[in-house]
């Protein structure tokens, strides 16, 4: 299941609109929309991000954080470390080989490394 994926079911379901009527009100058929929630389908395209936003009444910051998981929702993701330190090399291949053997808390403990990292780019 990608993050945008489990987002939208959890919203969908909150609000009591079943996978068919969802996938009515996009115009797209239930297998799809259900492959799109389970992660096998790559990322929603903007019109579809807008149609499910609007589909399931969300505004400002639901709306936003949809936006933000659609772009973090790619099931096979490419990790391009050409030019990049060796470590750089070295981390991704062990991740790419190590994540599905993962816990919850490792990958929730890797996330945060990456938002401190992130938080510490950030201009003042």
């Amino acid at each position: 299941m990608t993050p945008f994926g489990r987002r939208v079911r959890e919203l969908r379901e909150r609000r009591g609109i079943t996978l068919a009527q969802m996938a009515e009100g996009l115009g797209v058929t239930p297998a799809y929309l259900s492959a799109l929630e389970h992660g096998k389908r790559g990322r929603p395209t903007f019109t579809l991000i807008q149609g499910a936003i609007h589909l399931l009444g969300v505004i400002w910051d639901e709306a936003d954080e949809l936006v933000r998981l659609a772009d973090l929702s790619h099931p096979r993701v490419t990790v391009d470390t050409a030019g990049l330190d060796a470590e750089a090399t070295l981390f991704a291949n062990r991740l790419a080989r190590e994540i599905a053997d993962l816990g919850a808390e490792d990958l929730r403990r890797l996330g945060a490394v990456l938002d401190e990292a992130e938080q510490r780019r950030a201009p003042p």
